[in-house]
């Protein structure tokens, strides 16, 4: 049995759910071609402990680094490095955060400027499936509805959902009951209760759904080299209709990335 949430701890994970979200806008506006994703990694560390926070990826389990930066073929979890990024680009950018006790964790997939149609056809599918699961996330669901919502939508345009990876709980621990995957059967998993707070988050394949990990024993590659793209938001399950603690909104509203 997965314990739920009280009121006064969604209001810590929705102070930490602020802080994420406002430093993915503060990496988006700088995404460019040209720039190195160290120095973006550098952006969000700084900009994490000027709100108060710390940077809770960084160590964790011997992280190096304040955000997963994955570019391109790979799913998740690779390094900033001096890598520098290209027109035609994709990058992954998944953060985290520790403050007053609790976990905030959010991801955005942004394009380097130009990207070909597939390119954001990928983006808005995968994205538009974060949705589709959060729209199942309801007391009295499953995790395999949130699972079946993604999966159907993916593959009705062609594309593949990672299986080794899924969403997961959030509370004082980055990493809690239960596991919420990106594929499954209506009516199976876990059972949905009223303040449950959960991190939904597709890992999406443009070609096929078979990946591999990197020799570092962090960075989860496509097995065929294609791009992935990957959100994440937090939410806490309620009755009738789910409600969002991260938010896109500081991106995409200031004109950061324009779809």
């Amino acid at each position: 049995m997965v314990k739920p949430k009280t009121e006064e701890e969604i209001e810590l994970l929705r102070e930490n759910a602020l802080i994420v979200s406002k430093t993915l806008a503060e990496v988006g506006k700088r995404v460019a071609p040209g720039v190195t994703t160290l120095e973006l990694n550098r952006v969000a560390d700084e900009f994490i402990r000027d709100n108060g926070a710390i940077p809770s990826f960084l160590g964790y389990d011997g992280f190096p680094a304040a955000l997963c930066m994955s570019v391109n073929d790979v799913v998740v979890h690779g390094f900033p490095s001096d890598y520098v990024l290209k027109e035609g680009d994709i990058v992954s950018v998944d953060c985290g955060t520790l403050y007053k006790g609790y976990n905030g964790d959010s991801a955005y997939t942004f394009p380097v400027g130009e990207v070909d149609a597939e390119t954001r056809k990928l983006l808005d599918v995968t994205k538009a499936s974060l949705y589709k699961g959060i729209e199942a996330a309801v007391a009295g669901n499953r995790t395999g509805d949130i699972g079946y919502a993604v999966q159907t939508y993916v593959e009705s345009f062609g594309f593949s959902v990672v299986r080794e990876l899924e969403g997961h709980g959030l509370g004082r621990e980055m990493h809690e009951e239960p596991g919420v995957p990106n594929y499954g059967r209506r009516g199976k998993g876990t059972h949905l209760v009223e303040g449950m707070v959960i991190c939904i988050e597709p890992m999406i394949n443009a070609g096929g759904r078979g990946v591999y990990l990197a020799r570092n024993g962090w960075a989860v590659h496509t097995s065929d080299h294609r791009k992935s793209a990957h959100y994440e938001l937090t939410v806490v399950v309620r009755k009738g209709r789910a409600e969002q603690l991260s938010t896109y909104d500081f991106i995409e509203k200031d004109g950061t990335i324009n779809f």
